[in-house]
């Protein structure tokens, strides 16, 4: 299977084993499939005793109760800082950390498919997203542009997400394995300059060129949503394959987990793009 440039994608497969290169759905369950070669010598799961193998619904399914789960904890954040604005950096700050946390202890830890971990990552990204979108939208943009600014960079978020899908599902571009470790790379070189930048940032006190709304920043922001776009390409290409591998049903938790980090990437990305043109 193609490594996925998500890195909690990544880490729902152990890449390691390479003899069941789709055994990697955190800790296998009693009554999980074992991994045999068919006659083409290509890796599936055996029939289990109990349980089913994962489908196109289980993705869909916890996935949007992922979503679900982040929205409805944005909107109270967001109401919540309405009452007092000084909640906004706690609640920020709280969410980032949070979420960042479950994220690692789900790559590392082998806990993708757990559902209270993946619950809890959307509940925490759900207060960072709810305090990003009244920062941005009332104190960098502020004004009556504040919902405009928000709504547009949700509708661009998911149209972009149902773009790259229709972009998948008809083959316009095909995911390789050189198309893989170039995105990578360029993720790679992204987060080397946002740490860069943050650095600098520290000791300037400035936001720095990526993130001052200057042309740079505006490049750099788009390059981004470039990348967290071509991601999905990436993802829906190992939950397909994941499908068609068999693995049991609970590895839609893990599928549901990187495609939420995405999306709250991209959200985030778009909504700074925005808010870029709307503060001038």
């Amino acid at each position: 299977m193609r490594e996925s440039s998500n890195p909690v994608m990544r880490g729902v497969v152990r890449d390691n084993e390479k003899a069941a290169p789709y055994a990697g759905f955190g800790q296998m369950a009693a009554g999980a499939q074992s991994v045999i070669l068919d006659a083409n010598g290509q890796p599936t799961y055996a029939p289990a005793p109990a349980g089913r193998a994962l489908t196109i619904d289980d993705v869909v399914t916890k996935t949007g109760i992922t979503l679900g789960v982040l929205t409805a904890v944005a909107i109270a954040a967001y109401a919540l800082i309405q009452t007092n604005e000084a909640l906004a950096m706690p609640l920020w700050l709280v969410g980032m950390i949070g979420g960042l946390v479950l994220v690692l202890v789900a790559s590392f830890g082998r806990k993708q498919d757990n559902p209270a971990i993946v619950l809890g990552y959307a509940a925490f990204e759900g207060l960072f997203v709810g305090a990003i979108s009244h920062i941005f939208a009332n104190v960098v943009v502020g004004g009556e542009d504040a919902g405009l600014l928000i709504g547009q960079a949700v509708l661009a978020t998911f149209g972009v997400f149902f773009g790259m899908l229709i972009v998948y599902k008809t083959g316009a571009i095909r995911v390789t394995p050189r198309f893989t470790r170039m995105l990578i790379a360029g993720i790679i070189g992204v987060v080397v300059l946002m740490l860069g930048n943050f650095v600098i940032s520290l000791f300037t006190g400035e936001p720095g060129a990526l993130r001052d709304g200057g042309t740079v920043a505006i490049i750099f922001s788009l390059v981004c949503i470039g990348l967290a776009a071509f991601s999905f390409l990436i993802d829906f290409d190992q939950a397909d394959r994941l499908i068609h591998a068999g693995a049991p049903s609970k590895a839609a938790w893990g599928v549901a987990l990187g495609l939420t980090v995405t999306l709250v990437w991209l959200y985030v990305e778009i909504l700074r793009l925005l808010s870029y043109f709307q503060s001038d």
